[in-house]
């Protein structure tokens, strides 16, 4: 594994490029960029899946998002989709930059928020050959509609009546920037399942690092993030082959199967039986179970050029 940088406009995104042990740096190679769940850094799940994928001879990039882990961009710990979405776009540029990497045979795996934010990349960036999901989430939609997706959109007005009030405090009145939590230090009987999990995912000695602070900076991520729609206009611009995983106990379950059945492309729907929304982070029987859905698919797309739609 190899620590790098690489440009994103004038922020220096940093990443970690996971090689094949036996790599021939003469040949082109297929290349996959991984994008990490809303919250995270390279080190914990999208590390994983870059390692995996190396493994069985795949190039693979995972990054830190701009405005978060050693990335830079200032303010840090702002989540802004568009950002997000760009970085993604950067993560293909630098891969199409080295001698190793067959510029026509890059795909693209997002965990979590991420799987979100590489579909919407792909939407618009056709160098991204085949597009892998792990817990889908279409974070505006989330964050708008709740975990489980029953509430409506109008459900966001008081949360934004917040962010304007905040803004206006520390605008006119000198007050200290806002945060919140990505996922609940404090769960209680209400709590979702998956966000108790993501809880003990990023909060203890089981992934916990020091760049990932659990920090979201309230007034102008949240912004942001609620008029955002990772899966707009899906059925019309994505034009890739898709492959989407998740568990059968996940919370999140339902932004899975809205993206599979909304998306016109070749396209498969993996749902793992008793797997949760965290389980696919690091627990070794559903990462197992999720990489060996992702190297086929991708040995099958980015053998040679895919032809988009069936």
């Amino acid at each position: 594994m190899d620590a790098i940088t690489f440009p994103n406009g004038p922020i220096t995104m940093a990443g970690d490029l996971h090689l094949p042990g036996d790599i021939d740096r003469t040949a082109r190679h297929a290349a996959v960029v991984v994008v990490h769940p809303g919250g995270g850094v390279k080190e914990q799940a999208a590390g994983l899946y870059a390692a995996r994928l190396a493994e069985q001879g795949f190039v693979a990039l995972a990054f830190d998002a701009s405005y978060q882990g050693d990335s830079g961009g200032e303010p840090h710990h702002l989540e802004d989709p568009y950002a997000r979405v760009d970085d993604v776009r950067a993560a293909v540029d630098h891969l199409q930059t080295l001698d190793f990497v067959d510029p026509e045979r890059i795909g693209a795996l997002g965990i979590c928020a991420g799987g979100g934010y590489a579909v919407n990349a792909a939407m618009t960036d056709y160098r991204i050959k085949a597009l892998t999901t792990v817990s889908a989430v279409n974070i505006g939609t989330s964050f708008r509609r709740g975990w489980y997706g029953a509430d409506s959109d109008a459900a966001a007005v008081p949360t934004l009546r917040a962010v304007a009030q905040q803004r206006t405090a520390e605008a006119s009145q000198g007050a200290e920037p806002a945060y919140l939590p990505y996922v609940p230090a404090e769960p209680d009987e209400n709590t979702p399942r998956d966000l108790v999990e993501a809880g003990e995912y990023y909060l203890t000695p089981r992934a916990a690092h020091p760049n990932a602070k659990n920090k979201l900076l309230f007034t102008k991520s949240v912004s942001r993030i609620f008029t955002f729609d990772a899966f707009h206009m899906v059925e019309d611009l994505l034009t890739q082959p898709l492959l989407v995983v998740a568990g059968s106990e996940a919370g999140s379950l339902w932004m899975s199967t809205e993206l599979h059945g909304r998306a016109r492309t070749a396209k498969r729907l993996r749902v793992v039986e008793g797997g949760t929304h965290m389980d696919f982070y690091d627990v070794p029987k559903y990462l197992d179970q999720a990489v060996a859905e992702a190297v086929p698919f991708y040995e099958e797309h980015l053998a040679a050029r895919p032809a988009g739609r069936d």
